[in-house]
């Protein structure tokens, strides 16, 4: 996401729903998530210049399948402007194992503080 690399984040959730805190789908698949990161991101001279933060990890393993819960906060730093967080919330991961590589399976976003991301995204919060 940071470096709008948006076809590698497509590939990562390529097997995954991206969902909102009430659950409803916002995306499915590596096309329509990396349509959703490209289409509603601001960039300036090809970065978002933003740095995604994610911390707080707690990861359950049952078998093949993984869940994970998460915070995370979004730091914006702008030419002029001085580096401030710009969102804070938390990830709650679903994974399963393919083989020996884990998967995203689903991802639900929760947003608990906003700032300012009118230079960030292109669609309100």
């Amino acid at each position: 996401m940071d470096a709008a690399a948006w076809t590698e984040v497509g590939e990562l959730f390529a097997a995954a729903e991206l969902v909102g805190p009430d659950g409803e789908l916002v995306a499915r698949g590596a096309a329509a998530v990396q349509a959703l990161y490209e289409q509603g991101t601001h960039l300036y001279d090809g970065s978002p210049r933003t740095r995604h933060v994610t911390a707080n990890p707690i990861i359950d393993v049952t078998g093949g399948r993984a869940t994970a819960r998460s915070s995370y906060v979004v730091f914006q730093g702008l030419p002029g402007a001085p580096i401030h967080p710009i969102i804070t919330g938390r990830y709650r991961d679903e994974f399963v194992r393919d083989g020996d590589r884990w998967q995203f399976a689903r991802r639900q976003f929760f947003v608990d503080h906003v700032g300012d991301l009118s230079a960030h995204l292109t669609y309100p919060i």
